[in-house]
Formats: structure tokens, sequence, C-alpha cells
């Protein structure tokens, strides 16, 4: 992420974050995505998000894996 140029501002992830890979030709999408995420989740909330990505993947949630108190 820093060392693309794409994010200058970029200082670190959260304490909360997921990774998911896109094909390339997303590149512009998942880049617009990210310098507008501050906006996006005062509309859909982080969990909420993942939740709906992982419904429309057809992935099924483990409790193990997300949502654990740090």
């Amino acid at each position: 992420m820093k060392e693309s140029g794409y994010f200058p501002n970029f200082s670190g992830w959260g304490v909360k974050y997921c990774a998911l890979t896109y094909s390339y030709k997303e590149k512009d999408v998942i880049i617009n995505y990210i310098k507008n995420q501050q906006e996006h989740h005062k509309v859909e909330v982080f969990g909420d998000e993942i939740n709906r990505l992982l419904k429309e993947n057809g992935i099924d949630e483990d409790e193990k894996w997300f949502w654990q108190d740090e």
C-alpha cells in the first residue's frame, strides 16, 4: 500500500481489517473504494459489509475467525 504511491497518506491497517483478492481489471474500482472508504463506512459499517461480501460470494462465516474481541 505505502510503496504503490496510490495512497500516500496510508499509515497502517486498523485494529480490524479484511484483505480480499480481485482481478487486475478491477484495480481502479478498488483504488476508488479505498480512497472513499471513510465516507462509505458512514453508510455501511465494516461488520455489515464483510457479512454482505461473504454471503454474496457463497462463503459461510466461521465465528472462530471473525469478530473476536482483541
